[in-house]
């Protein structure tokens, strides 16, 4: 078996790997979360927000594909399986049922600014361990703030 080697010292390793961990099941869980809405929706702006959720969730899975890359990229397997998810997810539910346009987008924005907040913590822990991945902290924390502000935008 090949073991990939990173180019961080242990320590670095161990902390940007589970920085870099945690921002995973954020972002898994975040696609989720917004694709559950998405099934569940009604309400009067059903078809702008239901637009609006499938580009949230299709954002959401490309950075967690960069942030499982770089995990691998250091030598840190990424793990993003349900088990590991549904265990560690800070992220809130949906209640089960139909939701209303105007709960989702309230829910959403809750959802994201805990996300945010969490990834600012990490953008200041990773900027003493590795700050390629600070780097991608960063543009992804721009994203995620963008995409919370057309949320909020929506109330």
């Amino acid at each position: 078996m090949t073991t990939i080697n990173g180019p961080l010292e242990e320590k670095a390793t161990a902390v940007t790997g589970d920085a870099l961990q945690d921002t995973l099941v954020d972002l898994i869980d975040l696609s989720l979360t917004a694709k559950q809405a998405h099934w569940n929706l009604v309400g009067k702006r059903f078809r702008s927000i239901h637009l609006q959720l499938d580009e949230l969730v299709s954002a959401a899975r490309g950075y967690t594909d960069q942030v499982a890359e770089r995990a691998a990229a250091l030598g840190v397997n990424p793990d993003g399986t349900a088990g590991t998810v549904a265990a560690n997810s800070q992220v809130p539910q949906f209640d089960a049922g139909w939701l209303s346009d105007d709960g989702v987008v309230a829910h959403l924005v809750a959802v994201y600014q805990g996300v945010i907040a969490r990834m600012r913590e990490r953008i200041a822990t990773t900027g003493d361990t590795d700050v390629v991945t600070q780097d991608l902290f960063i543009s992804l924390t721009a994203e995620l703030e963008k995409e919370c502000w057309m949320l909020q935008a929506e109330r």
